[in-house]
């Protein structure tokens, strides 16, 4: 039996392996692991690559979240507005801080915070809006940004997902992160820019922000040993760095692998439109980079349909089966987003990653035709 994996290094890996060997070979050569050159080389590429004036490096994509939110001046009390359709540390980040995530449903299609609902949640305590660019997806920053700016409130773009993704603003294309005051990325090796560990960072054009999460990220402090306030351990190590500063320079060809086994998918699965509503590829307002591959399924059973795709060797993955309002944590705030509540119960996502064999692509489509019972020409 065929086995495709729903993600898989293993072609990163092969390419790229002598080049990164060699680079972690000189690290361990050097003897330094901790903020040294390769920590201050990769800041400084980001800045590049993004076109911005500062990058702080952190250990994850979770404190990213945490130290943008607390270096853009939220605190204990306020209100940040941001999506239930996530990863749990988007909101945690926010409750770690003492301020509260207030949940805004999401929009159908895109899958992302439904900005013509924002601002009726808006009041006297909120005083941010962190939206997610979910599977690589950008959220509508447009929109955004213009509820921001008429209240008055920060922006923190969450994109851990969307590294190198771009959204159109006006007659212009602009890379998530680049857009409000902080944008927080994560590096675990799943993402399409990837460490091979933790890791994350923050890239911002405000130098305060740059000043205080640089503060945050080592204890609070600037001087060593004289720290002003309480921060954090959070420092990407040398190791890291070096792996990131390799895979920085085919970051683009990565993404660009991913969608077009996006395409693939998108053409080969278009015949299944009665069971399958596939995911936006509007390049006119989106460069879309596919994290995830996932799909709403309007027809048939979800777990019925991963069983029999897991008979046929396919992995498949639910992002996400529960409404983060739903958690335990949240779940005393009586909300009802009916969207939100729904897509967790339709979504499905299929095997991607970069470099994935085309043929794989084409195996999981005929499984899924078997189980919808179409013919295979």
């Amino acid at each position: 039996m065929k086995k495709v994996e729903f993600f898989s290094l293993k072609p990163e890996i092969e390419l790229l392996k002598n080049e990164i060997m060699e680079s972690i070979g000189e690290v361990l050569d050097s003897g330094k692991f901790i903020m040294d050159k390769n920590v201050k080389n990769f800041e400084q590429e980001i800045c590049q690559y993004f076109g911005v004036k500062y990058a702080v490096s952190v250990n994850s994509g979770t404190d990213a979240l945490v130290i943008s939110l607390r270096a853009c001046g939220i605190k204990e009390g306020d209100e940040v507005i941001t999506t239930p359709f996530t990863f749990f540390a988007t909101a945690e980040a926010i409750s770690i801080i003492g301020a509260k995530p207030v949940f805004v449903d999401i929009d159908e299609n895109t899958f992302n915070i439904n900005p013509d609902l924002i601002e009726e949640k808006v009041n006297d305590k909120t005083k941010a809006i962190l939206p997610v660019h979910l599977f690589g997806l950008p959220a509508d920053m447009e929109k955004i940004m213009n509820i921001a700016n008429r209240y008055g409130l920060v922006v923190i773009e969450d994109c851990a997902q969307s590294f190198g993704a771009k959204v159109r603003i006006g007659e212009e294309f602009f890379l998530t992160g680049t857009i409000g005051n902080a944008g927080a990325f994560s590096f675990f090796p799943t993402k399409n820019l990837g460490a091979y560990g933790d890791g994350g960072i923050i890239i911002t054009n405000d130098e305060k922000v740059y000043e205080i999460a640089s503060m945050l990220k080592n204890h609070g402090s600037k001087k060593k040993y004289y720290n002003e306030m309480l921060g954090y351990n959070s420092r990407l190590d040398e190791i890291q760095a070096a792996v990131l500063r390799k895979k920085l320079k085919y970051v683009d060809k990565f993404n660009q692998s991913r969608r077009e086994i996006a395409k693939r998918y998108n053409q080969l699965l278009s015949s299944l439109s009665d069971f399958i509503e596939l995911p936006l590829f509007d390049e006119k307002k989106y460069y879309h980079v596919f994290h995830q591959y996932s799909v709403k399924l309007k027809k048939g059973n979800r777990d019925e349909l991963r069983e029999f795709l897991q008979q046929k060797g396919v992995d498949t993955f639910v992002y996400y089966p529960y409404p983060i309002h739903k958690l335990p944590p949240y779940e005393g705030e009586n909300y009802s987003l009916p969207v939100t509540e729904k897509i967790c119960k339709q979504i499905i996502s299929f095997p991607i990653y970069h470099f994935m064999d085309l043929e794989n692509v084409d195996y999981v489509v005929q499984s899924l035709k078997e189980w919808a019972g179409i013919e295979i020409k």
